[in-house]
C-alpha cells in the first residue's frame, strides 16, 4: 500500500486562477483593486523570503502591493503608528505584519492595533472570536489551505476522528475550529500530551504542526488515515547542504496512510494563495460586495 500524494501545488494553482479572475472582475466592474500591505521589521533572511514571495504573488494576481520596511531598532510607537496609518488607507484592504518581531517589540500590542477588517492573517482577538462563534470571514491562511485540501481529496469529513498536534494561535487553534465546523470529532494534542502515539493511531485525519522534524513516526499512523503535514524544517543533508522535511516521517507514513501531503509541495503551497484569498474577501467586505468563498 502506498498513500495518495496530496498535490498542494496543483490545488494552489487552481485557486490562484479563481482569485485572479475575480480580481479582474472587481477592477473592470467596480473599479476596485485589492490592496495588500506587508510590514517587515528588521532583516531576518527567512522573513525577507516569505514577504518577497507574498508580494510577488499579490502583484502577479493583479493586487496593489504596498511594502513597508522598518529597521530592527524601530520603536513600538513608530511601528504602531505605521500599522494605524495603513489601517486608515482606503486603498489597502489587507495588512500583514511579518512575525516574529524583534524582542523589544510587543507583538500582542501590534496585533491589537490592526483593524480586524484588514487582518488577513486572522490573528486579532476579534477574528479569533468570530471563528469560535462560526461567523468569521477572515481565517488563518494555513488552516484554510488544509481544509481545502481535505475537501478536494477526502470530501465529507463529518464524524471522522481528527487529531491536531500543535496548539499555536496561527495554526493549531484555528485548524481545530474549522475541523469542528466540518463536523469532525477533534482532539488537540501538544508537547505535554500523554501517549501521543496512541492518540495518533486513533485518528482518521492526522494534522501535524509541532515544529519538530520527522517527529511523527510511520507506526503512529492508522492504516488508511489522511496525514496533513504542516511542518517545514530545514535539516542537515550532509556535505554542507540542507533539505526541507515536515513534522512527519514521510517515507514511513506513506506506506501506511491513505493520503499524505509532501514537504515541500503540500500545505505550504496553499498558504500564500489563501492569504491572497483573504485579501480578496477583505476588499469585497469593505466595499459591501458579495464575498467569495474558497471552502
Amino acid at each position: 500500500m502506498s498513500a495518495v500524494v496530496i498535490d498542494g501545488k496543483a490545488s494552489a494553482a487552481r485557486l490562484r486562477e479563481k482569485i485572479a479572475a475575480r480580481t479582474a472582475e472587481l477592477k473592470s466592474v467596480h473599479g476596485i483593486v485589492p490592496g495588500l500591505a506587508t510590514v517587515l521589521v528588521g532583516n531576518d533572511p527567512a522573513s525577507e523570503v516569505y514577504v518577497r514571495n507574498k508580494r510577488k504573488t499579490a502583484e502577479a494576481i493583479g493586487f496593489k502591493s504596498v511594502h513597508v520596511e522598518l529597521p530592527a531598532t524601530v520603536s513600538q510607537d513608530e511601528l504602531l503608528a505605521q500599522v494605524k496609518a495603513l489601517g486608515a488607507d482606503p486603498t489597502v484592504h489587507g495588512i500583514l505584519v511579518q512575525l516574529p518581531l524583534p524582542g523589544h517589540l510587543d507583538e500582542a500590542a501590534v496585533l491589537d492595533a490592526l483593524d480586524p477588517a484588514k487582518d488577513v492573517d486572522a490573528l486579532t482577538p476579534t477574528n479569533a472570536g468570530l471563528l469560535m462563534s462560526g461567523r468569521a470571514h477572515l481565517v488563518s491562511c494555513t488552516p484554510v489551505g488544509v481544509m481545502l485540501l481535505l475537501k478536494e481529496y477526502v470530501g465529507d469529513i463529518a464524524g471522522k476522528e481528527a487529531l491536531v498536534i500543535g496548539r499555536s494561535l496561527l495554526f493549531g487553534k484555528p485548524a481545530a475550529q474549522l475541523l469542528l465546523a466540518a463536523n469532525a470529532t477533534v482532539t488537540m494534542a501538544h508537547s505535554r500530551s500523554r501517549d501521543l502515539p496512541g492518540l495518533a493511531r486513533r485518528a482518521d485525519i492526522l494534522v501535524a504542526a509541532i515544529g519538530k522534524p520527522e517527529f511523527v513516526k510511520g507506526d503512529w499512523i492508522k492504516s488508511g488515515a489522511v496525514v496533513i503535514d504542516v511542518g517545514i524544517n530545514r535539516v542537515n543533508a550532509g556535505e554542507g547542504k540542507t533539505r526541507l522535511v515536515g513534522d512527519v516521517d514521510y517515507e514511513g507514513a506513506k506506506k501506511v496512510a491513505g493520503a499524505i501531503t509532501p514537504v515541500p509541495g503540500g500545505v505550504g503551497a496553499m498558504t500564500i494563495v489563501c492569504l491572497m484569498h483573504n485579501t480578496l474577501i477583505a476588499a469585497c467586505a469593505q466595499n459591501r460586495l458579495p464575498l467569495p468563498s474558497a471552502l
